[in-house]
């Protein structure tokens, strides 16, 4: 297991297979699915397919969502971090995407702001990442709220999947200027 992150509160490491429980009951919340596209998985296999899914993002990209585990419990409460998308999005492609996701009880703690702030720095002081991108359901107040706090920049809005969605981005060369403010 490789930790990639360490925060006051939280761990943010390689997904395991250990994990699956812990993301089962996330992503079978149908609250936490609300603003992406209303589809919780429904069985533990799903899950653990996620995770395989993830884990081959490492090998294939060198990079994938990071498990973040709480310091003080040990817990699995979510995931965070950066995904290599390939797909045509919003006539781009080839660009980090900062995501995150937590299960329910954890919501409100300030950690998917804590995430983002950490794998921001991270993506563009240890792993030299030239832009980073966050995509938000316009309707996700929490998560438009969060993609500005950390500092990203909404340059449009464009449909995803049926839904209007934010684009945000930072370049390193914004990144530092925002730095120095």
């Amino acid at each position: 297991m490789k930790i990639h992150i360490v925060t006051d509160r939280l761990l943010m490491r390689d997904m395991m297979d250990e994990d699956a429980q812990g993301m089962f009951a996330m992503d079978s919340d149908a609250e936490v699915h609300k603003f992406l596209g209303n589809k919780p998985i429904a069985t533990l296999q799903e899950a653990q397919k996620i995770i395989a899914s993830i884990k081959q993002q490492y090998i294939d990209n060198g990079i994938g969502r990071w498990a973040v585990v709480e310091k003080e419990s040990g817990d699995f409460i979510g995931w965070s971090g950066f995904r290599l998308i390939t797909d045509v999005v919003n006539e781009r492609t080839q660009y980090y995407d900062l995501g995150y996701r937590f299960l329910k009880k954890y919501w409100g703690k300030g950690y998917a702001s804590e995430t983002a702030f950490a794998s921001l720095n991270h993506g563009f002081k240890e792993l030299d990442f030239k832009e980073i991108v966050g995509i938000a359901d316009v309707a996700h107040t929490a998560s438009n709220t969060i993609l500005k706090k950390v500092g990203l920049i909404k340059r449009n809005e464009f449909i995803y999947d049926g839904t209007l969605h934010n684009f945000y981005s930072l370049s390193k060369e914004e990144w530092r200027e925002n730095l120095n403010k």
